[in-house]
């Protein structure tokens, strides 16, 4: 079994060790939990993430469970640098899945499709084996069940033996059923994608590069849906900016409390 990310590629954010890695490096990390044996999960990190995480222990749990989290987000890259743990660059979720899509069609990894519409994933898992020739699509499922049904989805994940699972599902949803079946779902990597589907299909288009370069892209969703984006920028943004000003100072303060 693989031994955990060394300790100098990690940095501590707001109680959450985050992988001081770039996508490749990322990718490269998560290939090697592949070939480790057992089921891991990747997890993203953004703002509006280590706000929830502030209130709800369960997803702070899942969370520090995960054998990689990911600076999924500029804001986690300037907080960090604000703190004086620095991350080499966003990792983003859509980023990341592309570049073990491609790995995987290269190595012949299996992949499975979890979240969203019907039509939506549908769509993906086509237009995603379109750009990657070769890719082994093991199978694909909406995100729309019933409690009662969950051991059945598990059982469907399980039987078709895919080396990857993206999930696309809500957070905090994606986390506690990747953790909660981490041991039954006979996947390798379980990474959690948000709504790239939607991405990759075509439902909702990704901002262009330089907004990305930029860390802009939180200003293009916004003026995409302004109704639905609008609480979760504003306000949880300005709870981040809040817990991150009460790190900066409680680090202060640790500096100069004078040593024994």
């Amino acid at each position: 079994m693989m031994s955990a990310l060394a300790h100098d590629r990690r940095v501590e954010l707001f109680g959450v060790d985050v992988a001081a890695l770039t996508l490749a490096e990322t990718v490269d990390y998560c290939e090697s939990l592949i070939g480790a044996g057992g089921t891991h999960h990747h997890v993203s990190l953004n703002a509006a993430k280590v706000v929830k995480i502030s209130t709800d222990e369960r997803l702070r749990l899942v969370t520090a469970a995960a054998d990689i989290v990911s600076a999924d987000g500029m804001s986690i890259v300037w907080g960090g640098r604000v703190l004086g743990r620095r991350l080499p660059e966003r990792v983003a979720g859509i980023d990341l899945m592309e570049a073990l899509l491609a790995r995987a069609a290269h190595v012949g990894h299996r992949v499975y499709f979890l979240g969203g519409e019907e039509s939506v994933v549908a769509a993906a898992a086509c237009e995603e084996a379109r750009r990657y020739p070769g890719l082994r699509v093991a199978g694909f499922r909406n995100g729309f069940w019933a409690p009662d049904e969950e051991e059945e989805v598990v059982a469907a994940v399980a039987a078709a033996r895919a080396d990857i699972l993206f999930v696309a599902l809500p957070t905090p949803r994606k986390e506690e059923f990747a953790e909660r079946h981490r041991a039954a779902l006979n996947v390798r990597l379980v990474v959690g994608v948000g709504g790239s589907f939607d991405v990759v299909a075509g439902r909702v288009p990704r901002a262009p590069e330089w907004m990305r370069k930029s860390g802009l892209e939180w200003l293009h969703r916004l003026l995409q849906e302004p109704g639905r984006m609008a609480g979760r920028y504003f306000v949880g943004n300005t709870m981040f900016l809040f817990m991150l000003t009460r790190e900066l100072l409680r680090g202060r303060e640790w500096s100069r409390t004078p040593r024994p």
